[in-house]
């Protein structure tokens, strides 16, 4: 049994499921050398993961670009620093930097090299600067390089090992089965020096497909994993991982292979540094992201790949809800979903809005009028190949706030109140909220960064002039001043809020259609929350049984976000919600 091996047995089981065995064994003879190594270089980095430790050191996560902040004179990872700690040092306790290094294409995930800090944005004293006052998450995209890699560029001209470090595969190969992201081919016809060679590539003809059926390829990951952990790493994401191992005839996703290599990565952390954790990037139905998790291990608690995965059927789910004003189909979810700490709750990303979780949640019907919703607000979609060659939308490309708000017709005071109403319901639910930057502003869409880049996702992705931010969060009036300052009073309190603790239990309650309701609970059950979030444009009235409900029978309950105070009589709670209206409520006693 795997519950009962030591860590090396699992580094050795693992190779064995994946390699031949001569290959296996010469791999593990390597590993063992570099841990030792690692060890002997890097002991100030090798602690243990203490009980709770992944909700406690990523309360909030931030997700930015490492250039989102942009100021005359000043490298912008510097101005990145000055800007959480003069404004959310105080309520972000976590920060991923997207990737930081010199790259290609797609803003980043296009690498050219994983070991370099983009000169653009600074280097890595400014990363190690950050890790000194932020659980900084690293990205390891690793399933595909830039064709301006070194390696690649040896690839094409013959050089061994390089030669073998990418899938080259004939074009009348039958490759129907393989399950794409893209509308985009497959193979990528490339001049090398022994002639035209056509080469994997999942996401863009930029981005090359790493072939980890060669060994050196693996341990060359490895030993850059090992590098971003000495470099200040409190988190890693494996982006895109879904894809990594590409077996012909098979749909080459969530291959058993690609399981066992994220198990590998856990298990030469857990040894060398089992502090650091693992976060997989998987956009796809809600089980196939789940199984990320692996199996629970009790000798520590934890489970063999993952730490943390993306919730990503939130996203949708949250914009259909208020498109319907109807809680049915999130409180369906949010019922049956397995909501702990394991999971890194986000509705708004550097990607866009995802829709392939929204299958079998939504109905069809749903799922359009989401599609049509967005293009209407002035977004764009993204669609994928299907097996028999038919396309169909993989995600929503626009800013959260305007897939929430009609840019023709919503005033502020109604789109801010909504936009606020969505980001409550992320950050009242278990696990770790991340935020993506433009949340804090209420960003709408980039229409001229589409048609600077000709990507739909660059929608989602402007750059903010400093000195033209700083003036607008001045003026209280404007709307990314009252999103910013509201939703950072919101996470200030949660902040000091026990209950709210990413691993403290939760119960989604069922008191309105109209209102999202829930009860969070302290990691040791001694305090609880009602949370109420009016997910409609009309006032709307609850009633919450306190004996039913099994709550405190205080008299008196409080409202943590205004504050108001509300009585209760005969063990009842009447409550009337304004328009999108935020209610925190714990027992004044």
């Amino acid at each position: 049994m795997i519950g009962s091996m030591t860590v090396l047995d699992r580094i050795r089981q693992y190779l064995g499921n994946v390699y031949l065995e001569d290959e296996a064994g010469i791999i593990y003879g390597w590993i063992l050398d570099k841990i030792n190594d690692f060890k002997d270089e890097y002991p100030a980095v090798i602690f243990p993961l203490q009980q709770n430790e992944i909700s406690t050191k990523g309360d909030v996560i931030l997700i930015t670009y490492g250039d989102q902040f942009l100021e005359a004179g000043q490298q912008p990872l510097s101005t990145l620093h000055k800007f959480l700690d003069d404004y959310l040092g105080d309520v972000i306790s976590g920060l991923h930097i997207l990737p930081f290094y010199p790259y290609s294409s797609d803003d980043g995930f296009s690498v050219i090299d994983y070991r370099r800090v983009d000169s653009k944005l600074g280097g890595w004293d400014d990363i190690r600067e950050l890790s000194q006052h932020y659980a900084l998450m690293f990205d390891a995209v690793i399933n595909h390089v830039s064709r301006q890699s070194e390696w690649f560029e040896a690839y094409r001209s013959d050089k061994m090992p390089y030669k073998e470090y990418f899938i080259t595969v004939d074009p009348k190969e039958d490759l129907c089965m393989v399950v794409r992201p893209r509308a985009l081919p497959l193979l990528t016809p490339v001049k090398t020096n022994s002639g035209l060679r056509h080469v994997w590539t999942t996401f863009s003809d930029d981005q090359i497909d790493l072939n980890y059926s060669q060994p050196l390829v693996l341990l060359e990951i490895i030993d850059l994993l090992l590098y971003y952990v000495a470099r200040g790493a409190s988190l890693i994401r494996l982006d895109a991982i879904a894809y990594l191992w590409k077996e012909k005839g098979t749909p080459c996703i969530h291959l058993p292979q690609t399981h066992y290599v994220v198990k590998l990565f856990r298990a030469i952390l857990d040894e060398v540094a089992p502090h650091v954790i693992l976060i997989t990037e998987t956009n796809v139905p809600h089980e196939d992201n789940i199984s990320y998790f692996g199996d629970f291990l009790p000798e520590t608690g934890m489970t063999d790949e993952a730490q943390l995965v993306y919730q990503f059927p939130l996203a949708p789910l949250i914009v259909h809800t208020f498109r319907v004003g109807n809680i049915t189909r999130l409180n369906d979810w949010a019922k049956t979903a397995n909501s702990t700490s394991s999971f890194l709750n986000f509705i708004a990303s550097h990607d866009g809005i995802g829709l392939l979780p929204a299958y079998g949640l939504l109905a069809e019907s749903e799922i359009q009028a989401l599609v049509e919703r967005t293009i209407a607000h002035g977004g764009k979609v993204s669609y994928k190949v299907n097996s028999d060659g038919s396309r169909s939308v993989y995600e929503l490309n626009v800013t959260l706030y305007d897939a929430l708000n009609n840019p023709d017709t919503t005033n502020i005071d109604i789109g801010v109140r909504r936009f606020l109403a969505t980001q409550a319901i992320m950050i009242s639910l278990a696990g770790v909220p991340g935020i993506y930057v433009h949340s804090l502003f209420g960003s709408r869409n980039c229409t001229n960064c589409v048609e600077k880049s000709g990507r739909a996702r660059s929608i989602n992705r402007e750059k903010f002039q400093y000195s033209k931010l700083l003036a607008e969060l001045q003026d209280k009036e404007s709307r990314t001043s009252r999103i910013f300052f509201g939703y950072k009073h919101l996470l200030r309190i949660r902040k000091t809020v026990r209950a709210f603790h990413p691993s403290g239990a939760q119960r989604i309650l069922n008191l309105h259609p109209g209102v999202f309701s829930l009860i969070r609970y302290s990691p040791g059950g001694d305090e609880c929350i009602v949370c109420l979030v009016n997910v409609t444009s009309a006032r709307q009235e609850v009633e919450l049984p306190l004996k039913e409900l099994n709550l405190p029978f205080e008299k008196t309950w409080i409202d943590l976000i205004e504050p108001m105070k509300y009585n209760a009589i005969n063990y009842v709670l009447r409550i009337s919600l304004r328009t999108y209206q935020t209610l925190w409520l714990r027992p004044n006693g």
